[in-house]
């Protein structure tokens, strides 16, 4: 039999059957022992018989709300537990531990096997197996297969549990530190009275007063009587069921019955004293974590604050070095003076506002690990991409996308002053070449040559004169067609005004050169004319004085 507290009914039973042994002088008294010995022994096999079932139910459930953390369960406990595969199972989620593989196949000696591995664990464990072999659980005998689930129980659920006594001493078994517990528990409720762990529990105030004790908001206490017991039981079976995740192991006819299975209401008040207690330990951890935790919350938040400044300071970076690296600029003076001045007000302004976020974001970086390190901590380390060192690399960027565009701007402010420089001195010459067409237009367009030979030689002398100041003006004009020309190549934003002012001197120069053209052609005819006249008047008087 597996090591447990010693079995109350067959003791009893053996007590009875050993009395009714006793040897009797009296025939008549033989007889009626041997009739009253064999009702006893069979009403003592029923009741027996009646406690194994009840224990095969409860213990049933026991595994399987323990095998339900490994996806397992069982429907029959003697059959079940013959291959050592769930024996094993149940183990390993106990214990926490990991047994030896089971053997794969169905036959009789893998069995054997299996069912030997986790007896041999239990024995590494300081668990006194008495009586118990693989084989007896292969061959699915129902009593040893209790005791063996029974001292699993006691190993893994009772052994644990020790409580203090007022005088601070120990108590001296795990089953009396459980019923001191419940003794403790249920001290201020006048209709309950535990003093063991059958008859106390049959009306269900018991299983009721433990819930309300650590749950008052679960249970109305003051309406229960001790008359109605089904209602108790079922009502306490339920509450820990649904509010409390415990198992229902027992059923309200296993409680209210004449002769309740003590190891069955142990195996299931046990689990009300590892919810109860776990759940006073949390409140008790909960206290004493709760300013660590404020400390992390705190932490937390100076983190988050951390990634949403480095966040934004990365962003404005990127989103600046995307802005200043255009080296696309405004084509005109007034323009390109403009960005320059946005990319002072940048330098001056706007950058050194963010050199200070970047110099608090280590401020509050060392602020975080300093924090971290008073909680026992470990260091916080940023997001890929947020550490100082990223932000650091970043800068970098934005300084020589910075250089850069200070650079292209200065160039680019210089070439435009150029253009302009040129735009100015194009605009001087075209303004005074355009005086000195329309004037010499206004000369080459009137035809005063005279009414004699003299008058016209000497306007031709006058217009050779004004053939050759125009035939010098030419380089002049070529001037301005080369400034325009170099304008054009650069780019200049005004150029199709330069080019128009541009056409508008050649065409003005060609008129002028046709002009000129036009002139020397009359004024040549009108000199050939005067000379015949003056051939003519030397005829007339050579004429008259041949005459004469």
């Amino acid at each position: 039999m597996a090591n447990a507290s010693p079995d109350l009914d067959n003791a009893e039973a053996q007590r009875q059957l050993n009395n009714n042994n006793r040897p009797n002088s009296s025939g008549f008294w033989e007889a009626e022992c041997t009739s009253s010995k064999l009702f006893e022994c069979s009403r003592i096999k029923a009741l027996a018989d009646e406690r194994d079932a009840v224990q095969k139910k409860t213990f049933t459930k026991w595994v399987n709300s323990h095998l339900a953390r490994v996806n397992c369960r069982i429907s029959d406990l003697y059959n079940d537990l013959k291959d050592g595969y769930m024996l094993t199972r149940l183990l390993e989620v106990l214990s926490g531990e990991l047994l030896p593989r089971p053997t794969r196949g169905r036959m009789r000696i893998h069995c054997l096997e299996n069912v030997d591995k986790a007896l041999q664990f239990l024995k590494e464990q300081r668990v006194h197996l008495e009586n118990v072999g693989s084989h007896d659980i292969v061959d699915g005998n129902h009593r040893l297969t209790l005791g063996l689930i029974w001292t699993i129980i006691l190993r893994f659920q009772i052994q644990v549990i020790k409580i203090a006594t007022e005088d601070n001493r120990e108590t001296r078994s795990a089953k009396d530190a459980l019923l001191l517990w419940c003794q403790m528990k249920t001290a201020g409720y006048s209709e309950v009275n535990i003093q063991n762990f059958t008859t106390c529990w049959r009306d269900g105030l018991a299983f009721n007063a433990l819930i309300h004790r650590h749950r008052p908001d679960l249970i109305e206490f003051h309406k229960l009587t001790r008359s109605n017991a089904t209602h108790n039981l079922q009502q306490a079976f339920n509450v820990a069921e649904q509010h409390l995740g415990l198992t229902k192991l027992l059923d309200p006819e296993d409680v209210n019955t004449e002769n309740p299975d003590e190891k069955s209401i142990i195996t299931y008040v046990v689990s009300y004293y590892h919810y109860f207690s776990k759940m006073k330990a949390l409140i008790v951890e909960g206290k004493r974590v709760g300013k660590v935790l404020d400390n992390c919350i705190e932490a937390e938040k100076i983190i988050s604050r951390y990634e949403g400044l480095a966040s934004d300071l990365l962003d404005w970076i990127e989103k600046t070095i995307a802005i200043i690296s255009n080296q696309k600029f405004a084509n005109s003076l007034t323009g390109v003076q403009q960005q320059l001045q946005a990319f002072t007000t940048y330098c001056t302004i706007e950058k050194p506002i963010k050199f200070q976020e970047k110099g608090n974001l280590e401020v509050l970086l060392f602020t975080i690990q300093s924090k971290l390190r008073a909680n026992n901590q470990k260091p916080y380390v940023p997001h890929e991409g947020k550490l100082i060192s990223d932000i650091n690399k970043a800068w970098e960027r934005l300084e020589k996308a910075e250089h850069e565009r200070g650079v292209a701007l200065r160039k680019e402010l210089i070439r435009q002053e150029k253009l302009e420089l040129l735009a100015q001195r194009f605009d001087h010459k075209t303004t005074m070449r355009q005086a000195w067409l329309n004037e010499n237009q206004r000369l080459v367009s009137q035809d005063n040559f005279g009414y004699d030979l003299p008058a016209v030689e000497a306007a031709m002398k006058k217009h050779e004169a004004i053939e050759a100041d125009i035939a010098s003006y030419e380089e002049r004009i070529g001037v301005v067609v080369e400034l325009a020309a170099e304008m054009e190549v650069e780019g200049y934003y005004d150029i199709r005004r330069i080019l128009a002012r541009k056409e508008n001197i050649l065409g003005q120069w060609s008129l002028l050169k046709e002009l000129v053209a036009g002139r020397r052609a009359r004024l040549e005819q009108n000199l050939a004319l005067q000379k015949t006249f003056q051939d003519m008047v030397y005829m007339i008087d050579w004429m008259e004085d041949t005459q004469v």
